[in-house]
């Protein structure tokens, strides 16, 4: 303990002898006098970040298929204290790209564009997956084949884009029909 206390002293020491070489009573050319406050440039700050860099995906896929529609899924995630809204979508796969959204009509679930996009909640997720909300992709240009890489552009209601790649994923699940005629729109 006597060697931890010693130490301890000479660093102290050290420490305070630090201190008083750079300590002077006369001013230096180096160091400028007192004078009026600095305030006479105005502070600048740095502008928000756009919603853009605050949103992120987690497990983005898009369903195979040998041509006409599918869909793109994954969940939005925002981290950000502010909602994010996703107004549209755009990718080399097709020049139709829709946010949809699947509702019950008369008993019958149909899908149909989901009106106001899709609203990420600050701090919050926001899933889209087979049966509910989700990217459709009409007039696909060519087959989306598993392990496939999509790109995707998300345009936000700030003006901001948001850019991901989804991954050709084989699925047979929620018995939605991604064929012409199978959504209203």
């Amino acid at each position: 303990m006597s060697s931890r206390l010693a130490l301890s002293l000479l660093a102290l020491a050290a420490a305070a002898t630090v201190v008083s070489c750079g300590s002077s009573d006369t001013p230096t050319a180096a160091a400028p006098a007192a004078s009026a406050p600095a305030a006479s440039a105005p502070a600048e700050t740095a502008p928000a970040a756009p919603a853009a860099a605050a949103l992120s995906i987690t497990d983005p896929w898009v369903k195979t298929a040998k041509e006409g529609m599918t869909a793109a899924f994954g969940t939005l995630v925002n981290n950000s204290g502010a909602d994010i809204t996703v107004v549209s979508g755009a990718s080399p796969l097709s020049p139709m790209i829709e946010l949809h959204e699947v509702v019950d009509k008369d008993g019958k679930m149909v899908m149909q564009p989901k009106q106001g996009g899709f609203v990420i909640p600050a701090g919050g997720s926001h899933e889209l997956k087979p049966g509910g909300d989700h990217i459709m992709i009409m007039d696909a240009k060519q087959a989306v084949e598993p392990g496939a890489e999509i790109p995707f552009t998300l345009t936000l209601a700030d003006g901001g884009t948001f850019e991901f790649t989804a991954v050709g994923k084989d699925f047979a699940g929620a018995k939605e029909d991604y064929q012409p005629g199978s959504h209203n729109g």
